[in-house]
């Protein structure tokens, strides 16, 4: 078995037995435990929040007085818990055509979280193209969104345009990292964003 194959089963069979959807949760969890970002009674952002995995752990870190508000594109089949929210929407259409619970989107948010990617061709300009305007939309979300000294967290495919798009980040936080996690396979393109401390 390749390494990076039994490295995916590793953390695929550990979400399931702590009960998460899927191994990103690992993702999360390791950057929030390396930048400290989620405390009790944040309200928080999640993009591309399906299959559910980042809505469970951020419900359980923000506690019954915060919110974690989800949006994605696909169906989510993961009971949330009472303070989690999900929007099965598209995030270009953000938020408008939302429903009657729009008024969840009014307030700002202490993060914005985002685990957007393309659906992959096998193509790697296309696929990084993709995730580049994935994450430019996440970022455009994130301005309109945070609260100030809030957190921003983007997955990206590494490519090209990724230094471009940090000097754009840069000017908005007093700290933009690009971090690769534990639970990311070695070889794989996916990289995340993590910025901290939103100026505006």
């Amino acid at each position: 078995m390749k390494k990076e194959q039994s490295q995916n089963d590793f953390y695929t069979r550990k979400a399931k037995e702590s009960g998460y959807p899927a191994r990103s949760i690992f993702k999360l969890k390791e950057i929030d435990e390396k930048f400290k970002i989620f405390k009790k009674g944040d309200r928080v952002l999640d993009l591309g929040s399906a299959p559910g995995s980042w809505l469970l752990y951020l419900s359980a870190k923000v506690g019954e007085n915060g919110k974690v508000i989800g949006v994605d594109t696909k169906e989510l089949n993961v009971a949330l818990p009472s303070n989690c929210f999900f929007f099965q929407k598209d995030v270009f259409a953000f938020p408008k055509n939302f429903d009657d619970r729009s008024k969840l989107l009014e307030k700002k948010f202490n993060a914005v979280v985002s685990d957007l990617a393309p659906k992959t061709s096998g193509i790697r300009e296309k696929d990084n193209f993709e995730s580049f305007v994935l994450s430019k939309r996440a970022f455009e979300i994130a301005k309109e969104s945070l609260l100030e000294k809030g957190s921003f967290i983007c997955k990206i495919f590494e490519s090209p345009e990724v230094n471009n798009f940090l000097k754009e980040i840069k000017p908005f936080f007093k700290q933009v990292h690009l971090y690769k996690t534990k639970a990311t396979p070695k070889g794989s393109r996916e990289a995340f964003i993590v910025c901290l401390n939103f100026v505006g």
